[in-house]
């Protein structure tokens, strides 16, 4: 069954399975110990940190081994934003970071500091001036900027060599979420600070790195302990990080040749799905991104049953759809970049993929797409097609604008956008649909839908339940 979710979590690369049975067997005791068995166990935590410092582009004393990719990205921010609390308290992130760096931005926020969200365009890049921007226009001393460096739900790559530029100029520290990245090679820039996650690259769950370079001020939060210069308590998982040092060490020896072949596989499912499944986009920087991922939504259906029937026909892939989340709202990486989230399908493709399963993808897909549209009921081909953007709206006759009102509350999506397309050819050229939803989803998808099929997205207002929003009619 191909598996197409490396982005999640990577297989297992086979020099971290010899390199974690290996190290089972001879780093199994206390590496803070001068017995032999100690001294072993030392020795493998030491070359573990060389090589992994080695990958980063760091030195060995500046990298620590923490239980996961998520607990370096919190003790990082929390060791910058103590160690800078008299330059300011305010921190700075873009509008498409991780979780776990909008996290911990909350608790900073719910602790009394600022956090200041720099916008992207549409693509999911943001621009080194705005981040620059922030930092001068930020009414109290800036603490600590963040920007991860790619994205881990639609590939794109940051320029983090350029903001990096501009935090120094500000004489701001910059931490670097490296986690979907460092496997395909070093972050570029004068960064202060680098988190990565073991498990992105194909080594072992529950191994994260945390790089702070010399002359960074950084206070960790107690409780500590002696263990990883005290920035990361507790017994170290010694074969679970030789493992993972090994394992990037391998992939980024691999990197430059793998990285060709998965492009252009990539490349192959960003020109198709286009061209095999009607109202699709592809969202993302077509250029300054990952090689392996690759991220389409899909117009009039929901991703939660497409996901099931893509996992029926022996694909996993994952989706950034409100309809899949527990939460009911659109990924915030979508919702920043203002694009279609239904129907959204990410697949990131691990190493080792063959062509033939990406062909196979190819000749799925639109079968699946079209079954879980007729079961929404969404509309035909030719019919979605009417209204495509034919020239300037003209101006409506006077007397009183023609409306048309669809009652979509409680329904989720994309039904209120199937409905919305259905009606559309019912109102006269210049006539206005208004959508009542109370779906947070219809938000973007709405605008969305507008952008890809040549309608005039009006705005929205206040109604007496959830949100009317108005579509007018161009032809």
């Amino acid at each position: 069954m191909p598996y197409f979710d490396a982005a999640s979590s990577a297989p297992l690369h086979p020099v971290a399975r010899q390199a974690l049975l290996a190290a089972l067997d001879e780093g199994w005791a206390d590496p803070a110990r001068l017995y032999r068995e100690g001294r072993r166990a030392r020795l493998l935590l030491d070359a573990a940190r060389e090589a992994a410092a080695e990958a980063v582009g760091c030195r060995p004393d500046e990298l620590v081994f923490t239980p996961s990719g998520t607990r370096a990205v919190h003790d990082g921010i929390a060791g910058a934003l103590a160690g800078r609390r008299r330059a300011g308290r305010r921190l700075i992130v873009s509008a498409v970071e991780h979780s776990s760096v909008l996290h911990a931005a909350d608790a900073h926020e719910a602790d009394g500091g600022t956090v200041t969200e720099v916008p992207v365009d549409r693509t999911g890049r943001v621009a080194p001036d705005a981040y620059a921007a922030a930092l001068r226009e930020a009414p109290d001393g800036v603490a600590l900027a963040c920007l991860q460096s790619a994205n881990h739900e639609v590939g794109t790559v940051q320029p983090t060599t350029e903001v990096a530029e501009e935090c120094a100029a500000a004489d701001v520290p910059l931490l670097v979420d490296a986690a979907q990245s460092l496997g395909w090679g070093r972050t570029g820039g004068n960064w202060s600070l680098l988190t990565a996650s073991a498990h992105k690259w194909g080594g072992p769950a529950g191994v994260g790195l945390l790089a702070v370079r010399k002359g960074v001020r950084f206070r960790t939060a107690p409780p500590a302990d002696e263990r990883e210069s005290g920035r990361s308590p507790g017994f170290e998982n010694l074969p679970a990080i030789v493992a993972a040092a090994a394992s990037l060490r391998a992939v980024q020896a691999e990197a430059t040749t793998e990285a060709e072949r998965l492009r252009g596989l990539v490349d192959r499912i960003r020109a198709r799905v286009p061209e095999l499944v009607p109202e699709v986009e592809v969202v993302g920087d077509p250029e300054r991104r990952l090689p392996h991922l690759v991220t389409f939504s899909c117009l009039y259906v929901d991703g939660e049953a497409l996901l099931h029937e893509l996992d029926r026909a022996e694909f996993s892939v994952s989706s950034g759809s409100s309809c899949t989340s527990s939460t009911l709202t659109p990924s915030h990486v979508l919702r920043a970049m203002g694009v279609l989230s239904e129907g959204n399908v990410r697949v990131s493709l691990p190493r080792g993929t063959a062509g033939a399963e990406v062909d196979r993808f190819l000749e799925v897909l639109p079968g699946v797409v079209a079954r879980v549209r007729d079961r929404l009921g969404a509309p035909r081909r030719a019919d979605a097609a009417a209204g495509r953007d034919r020239g300037p709206c003209p101006e409506p006759e006077s007397g009183p604008e023609p409306e048309l009102v669809v009652d979509s509350l409680g329904k989720r999506c994309p039904i209120p956008v199937i409905e919305l397309a259905k009606v559309i050819g019912e109102v006269p050229v210049g006539g206005v649909v208004t959508v009542l939803s109370d779906d947070e989803a219809a938000r973007l998808d709405i605008p969305a839908w507008c952008e890809m099929r040549g309608q005039t997205y009006v705005g929205e207002r206040a109604a007496e339940r959830g949100v009317a929003y108005r579509v007018r009619r161009r032809a």
